[in-house]
């Protein structure tokens, strides 16, 4: 018996020893409230987690309680084969899938076949993309997060094995109409090229709490200061300071907001390959300039890629510390090793951001095959080239954002890359790639994934695409206008002037709206633009459509599921509906509930599909019932920290209401030592009928800016 015994075991051995760790020996722990982790294989010493120096924000997961596992663990396989790792998680009939990075063409990611590898937007959504992060959510409410910086090929639904326990039905396409080219999977098979990894799963038990504690496991998102909210202009490549100081004067005189203007590449002495260094003929004095510039309320931020010039100053330190590879005939850094970073951001620290210096743009750390370093590159550290890639816009976030954090100055900016980690960063993803359409599907993506992307304005060939894009511009991340090549401003088309000037100072009234909102994707997770996917009991419906049914052309026609990918939520209340070029009316999916125009408080509908005809001057905006946004007066520039400003609070519906009101001095890290204040505003209706308003007193020793509050009732 014993001797039987010692077969079976040395047979076991054997058996995993070729084909991997199996699911009933994996052993789930629960970390965090809600999060799980398992560690298999030998996982790599380096993944997106290190890299970014992520520290969960435990307390705020907690305070979210507990949950069960979301998953059966014997549905869970992993193997490890050839030094790859081969996972496997279940997927259910009617549920679909969310995230796998920054898409911008697909919402619903079920029966996708993707590589999540950085790299810029090629205009399809296979993986390569400014944030392929490896972390999926479900409709059946839990998330999986794979913490690996290699290229991760992802099988979302679509490969059927042979001895599945719910195989797709036996179709004959010759009679039967339901014969798909795409059968039925009941799993999603990822493959990792690591000998190992670790793997975490999130609880729910909705959709949103899977996100929220992907987002707290994190850190938490990022907290911008006040005046990152505002608006941005990014000016031609070639401006000197007296172009700029000419610019901020204009915005001044015709009443248009400004709170940063972003300085292209031209501000440096050469780029691409860059030296960080002011250019002598634009930028003479640039201390003075930057100073000059503050006193004026506005900020200035900093275009460069990271790439080091031959010729720049840092070179001959920064050198045994760069890859083998050069771009653009420029070092690249590794950012791994401590000396590389004291060298690099010491530059930085000492030309840019001592003197005033805001933020930056770090452009062109995402990708494109052709002139990036090649995945054959070596850097000193050992990190391989693929790792780099996948990672190096999370180090050269994480490492400036420290870099501000030394001067106890919050900042906020532009990047190229993201990934997992990168969430309480606080930076907002862009490319180059100008569909607004496209725009709109990314922003309600980033919210599946912890990044913000943000749409932009840039040249327009008329008068209605300039103001359709402005629109949305002013209800998304960050409010910019890119002139780096086009040089055009908020006035470039007259015929619209007025509605633009409206939009952008809409834009600085909702301020206190938009800091609160940001404010709970710090605390509590909770993404400030996201899909209407992510409301509460909103159904995800499955409905399949061809695109193109025939069959000459399409002989295996696919049918797909239908998405919302043109309206998003933006904060607790607010439901944004673009408007594109040409378009005089479209349909609106209200979610559940009764839902009431921003503009006018009346009600226009409740959990149904409407259709709205706005006109050109508005951009659709409901908002729920119950509803509350405070909103300060129109200023050209962001509050001053600690300066006092008088809200108007809105109430829309007829429910009852109360809103959680966020409060610190705008600028500072002090937030992080308990210098913040939430203030409850209450709307209730009296036994009279009438509408009564409150705000609850400030605490003693806590920031406290609200000056007098008013309210207005929309709702008749």
């Amino acid at each position: 018996m014993k001797k039987s015994n010692c077969t079976i075991m040395l047979m076991l051995g054997l058996l995993l020893a070729n084909f991997g760790t199996f699911a009933q020996l994996m052993q789930w722990k629960e970390i965090a409230s809600g999060v799980w982790k398992v560690s298999v294989g030998k996982p790599e010493a380096y993944n997106l987690l290190t890299a970014a120096g992520v520290q969960p924000n435990t307390n705020a997961l907690k305070n979210m309680g507990t949950t069960r596992f979301p998953l059966d663990q014997n549905e869970i396989s992993v193997q490890i084969r050839d030094g790859k790792t081969y996972l496997r998680f279940p997927l259910e009939r009617g549920e679909q899938l969310f995230g796998f990075g920054l898409n911008f063409q697909t919402v619903h990611q079920r029966g996708k076949i993707l590589q999540l590898h950085m790299d810029h937007y090629g205009n399809k959504d296979n993986g390569r993309t400014h944030a392929p992060v490896p972390f999926y959510v479900s409709s059946k409410g839990y998330g999986v997060f794979v913490n690996s910086a290699r290229y991760i090929n992802v099988y979302a639904g679509t490969a059927v094995r042979t001895n599945s326990k719910n195989p797709p039905l036996l179709l004959d396409r010759n009679t039967d109409k339901n014969w798909q080219a795409q059968p039925y999977s009941d799993a999603v098979e990822i493959l990792v090229p690591a000998g190992g990894v670790e793997l975490y799963v999130f609880g729910g038990p909705s959709t949103m709490e899977a996100v929220r504690r992907f987002n707290l496991f994190n850190g938490g998102g990022c907290l911008p200061p006040r005046w990152g909210l505002g608006f941005t202009q990014r000016v031609n490549r070639l401006y000197s300071d007296k172009d700029v100081q000419k610019e901020a004067a204009e915005f001044e005189e015709k009443g248009y907001p400004l709170d940063f203007i972003g300085l292209e590449p031209g501000w440096q002495s050469k780029s691409y390959p860059c030296t960080f260094e002011w250019d002598k003929t634009r930028f003479p004095q640039p201390a003075a300039f930057v100073k000059d510039m503050l006193n004026k309320g506005v900020r200035i931020n900093l275009w460069t890629n990271p790439y080091v010039s031959p010729e720049a100053s840092i070179y001959p330190k920064i050198a045994p510390f760069t890859g083998s590879h050069s771009v653009w005939v420029g070092a690249v850094p590794d950012l791994t090793i401590p000396k590389a970073q004291a060298i690099y951001w010491g530059q930085f620290d000492k030309d840019h951001v001592s003197i005033g210096v805001s933020g930056y743009k770090i452009d062109e750390v995402d990708g494109f095959d052709s002139w990036l370093w090649p995945d054959v590159a070596t850097f000193p550290s050992g990190v391989s080239a693929e790792q780099m890639r996948q990672t190096y816009g999370v180090l050269v976030m994480k490492q400036s954002t420290d870099m501000f954090r030394k001067h106890n100055r919050r900042t906020y900016g532009l990047v190229r890359a993201s990934n997992a980690g990168g969430v309480s960063l606080p930076y907002v993803i862009y490319n180059d790639n100008y569909s607004h359409e496209d725009f709109i599907t990314g922003l309600i993506n980033s919210g599946f994934s912890g990044t913000l992307w943000t749409p932009e304005v840039r040249a327009s060939k008329t008068g209605e695409e300039w103001l359709r894009r402005f629109q949305s511009v002013c209800f998304s991340p960050m409010a910019m206008i890119n002139a780096w090549a086009s040089s055009t401003k908020p006035w470039t088309f007259p015929e619209v002037a007025a509605q633009i000037k409206e939009i952008s100072q809409l834009r600085m009234r909702m301020m206190p709206y938009w800091y609160t909102e940001f404010a709970k994707y710090h605390f509590e997770g909770t993404p400030p633009f996201r899909a209407v996917n992510l409301e509460p009991d909103f159904k995800t419906e499955l409905k399949k459509e061809l695109l193109n049914a025939n069959l000459e052309e399409n002989p295996y026609a696919v049918a797909v599921n239908k998405e919302i990918k043109d309206q998003y939520m933006a904060g607790e209340y607010l439901l944004v509906a673009p408007m594109f070029t040409g378009q005089t009316s479209r349909k609106v999916v209200l979610p559940k509930g009764k839902w009431y125009d921003f503009y006018t408080g009346q009600l226009v509908g409740e959990g149904e599909v409407i259709t709205v005809t706005p006109g050109l001057d508005k951009i659709p905006v409901f908002v729920k019932d119950g509803g509350i946004i405070p909103m300060m007066p129109v200023m050209l520039h962001a509050p001053q920290p600690n300066q006092k400003v008088d809200l108007e609070i809105r109430h829309y519906g007829q429910k009852n209401a109360q809103y959680k009101l966020y409060d610190d001095d705008g600028e500072t890290f002090d937030y992080e030592k308990g210098q913040f204040s939430w203030r409850t505003l209450t709307a209730e209706r009296q036994t009279n009928g009438e509408w009564k308003g409150t705000i609850s007193n400030p605490e003693n020793g806590k920031p406290n800016t609200v000056g007098n509050v008013t309210w207005k009732f929309m709702t008749p």
